[in-house]
């Protein structure tokens, strides 16, 4: 299986994208010790797009590890997906959005040409997850990936990527005690070990 993992971290401000880095270490330690073949990026440094698409289209599986700021990715991570998925177009990624002129109304978003590629999103939030869960607050009940995920889910979706369960950190700023980290590693690698075997099982 062929791993890219897109390290999401950006630094600014007051971030400087520490937590991703370690969950992609975390990540690329754990691939690299069960002999799995796994390309990385950076979002913080320069990129050739052409070259990014070469990336998803060599991949069986792609794992984003982003934070989310302002309940959005971070502007590096879409500028990297506004330039890579267009230089995607009729070069492997997309045809097109996959409709025909003779019945435009309907098969919109069914171009895509990456069938068979996984993806996986990890993000990690100031947010409590009680945030998202509990009567009252701040989320109204509504989970990550049914809420602020929605967009960027289907952003893989119309190029023909299936989605895999992720994985979401919370609560990293006012509530992360070196064991709690260590806790969130344990639960990650788990998880993490999980979907290799599920995705090993079905190829």
């Amino acid at each position: 299986m062929k791993i890219f993992i897109i390290n999401a971290g950006q630094v600014f401000a007051h971030s400087g994208g520490r937590f991703n880095s370690l969950l992609t270490s975390w990540t690329t330690a754990h691939l690299a010790q069960n002999g799995f073949e796994y390309r990385v990026v950076n979002i913080n440094e320069d990129f050739d797009a052409m070259a990014e698409v070469e990336n998803f289209k060599w991949a069986d599986l792609v794992i984003y590890h982003t934070p989310i700021w302002w309940f959005q990715v971070p502007n590096r991570l879409k500028k990297y997906a506004d330039e890579v998925f267009t230089a995607g177009h009729q070069n492997g990624m997309y045809a097109s959005d996959g409709r025909s002129r003779k019945n435009p109304a309907i098969n919109y978003g069914t171009g895509g040409l990456l069938q068979g590629t996984k993806y996986m999103v990890t993000t990690t939030w100031n947010a409590p997850e009680t945030a998202f869960t509990l009567p009252g607050e701040f989320f109204d009940q509504r989970s990550v990936d049914d809420g602020v995920l929605f967009g960027f889910h289907k952003m893989n979706q119309f190029v023909g990527m299936d989605r895999i369960t992720g994985f979401h950190f919370h609560d990293l700023e006012k509530n992360a005690p070196p064991e709690r980290i260590n806790h969130y590693h344990q639960d990650y690698l788990r998880h993490l070990e999980q979907v290799l075997q599920e995705e090993k099982q079905l190829s």
